[in-house]
């Protein structure tokens, strides 16, 4: 899905080659500065990079429309944007940005279900705390269905009880919808339970890229076995 070769962004990331597959759970780990984030701002076309040249779906990104490939390819940071407006205001803002008509009460509170989120959609999205809109952001999302889902450290602002629950919720959907997850995490228990694919990057460069599964949420399935 994402093909990499010889990237280099300033003196953050030396990437010589790195191949992404699609249709998977795909973990990006490596120590805090290693360059993870950067890499995803780089698939996502936030950012550049100065050498070398990043491909999706066989097509370089430098020939993507960048609006149309960020339909495809979203991403969800550590602290995801919460827009003035109600829960519900938050949840369909991203079908008026995409020029998408939107879906029916019944699909937003099914899709709050999965990132275990209930409130009612007329509350003050402002008035969340902060794993509330991380997982509001999340929802949106999910709602939607991206060809990639990048997600920066999802479960940051969650306890380990809810992170298990969110992860296997969102590892079935992603599965069911046959599209791709990479996200960033710290957690070796989120590796362990739902990777598929594991990149580690150490200060900047890809110290190993192999594939783990596939486990799609099955807790017996081990990073490294």
């Amino acid at each position: 899905m994402f093909t990499l070769r010889s990237v280099k962004y300033k003196d953050i990331l030396d990437i010589d080659e790195l191949d992404i597959p699609e249709q998977r759970i795909i973990c990006i780990v490596g120590e805090s500065g290693s360059g993870k984030t950067t890499l995803l701002r780089l698939l996502n076309h936030i950012i550049s990079p100065d050498e070398g040249e990043i491909w999706f779906q066989n097509t370089p990104l430098s020939q993507w429309n960048p609006v149309e490939l960020r339909r495809k390819v979203m991403m969800l940071s550590q602290s995801p944007a919460i827009f003035e407006g109600t829960v519900r205001d938050n949840l369909l803002i991203g079908f008026k940005f995409g020029e998408k008509p939107p879906v029916d009460e019944n699909q937003l509170q099914d899709t709050l279900k999965i990132v275990r989120l209930n409130k009612d959609l007329l509350l003050d999205a402002n008035s969340l705390s902060g794993g509330e809109k991380q997982r509001l952001a999340m929802a949106r999302i999910l709602l939607l269905k991206p060809e990639v889902f990048l997600l920066d450290e999802p479960s940051s602002a969650l306890d380990e009880e809810t992170t298990q629950f969110i992860m296997e919720q969102l590892v079935h959907h992603v599965n069911q919808l046959k599209k791709t997850m990479i996200m960033i995490t710290h957690s070796k228990a989120v590796v362990e339970a739902f990777a598929e694919h594991v990149v580690e990057i150490k200060k900047g460069k890809v110290l190993i890229t192999k594939e783990v599964g596939p486990c799609k949420g099955a807790s017996t399935c081990r990073f490294g076995n």
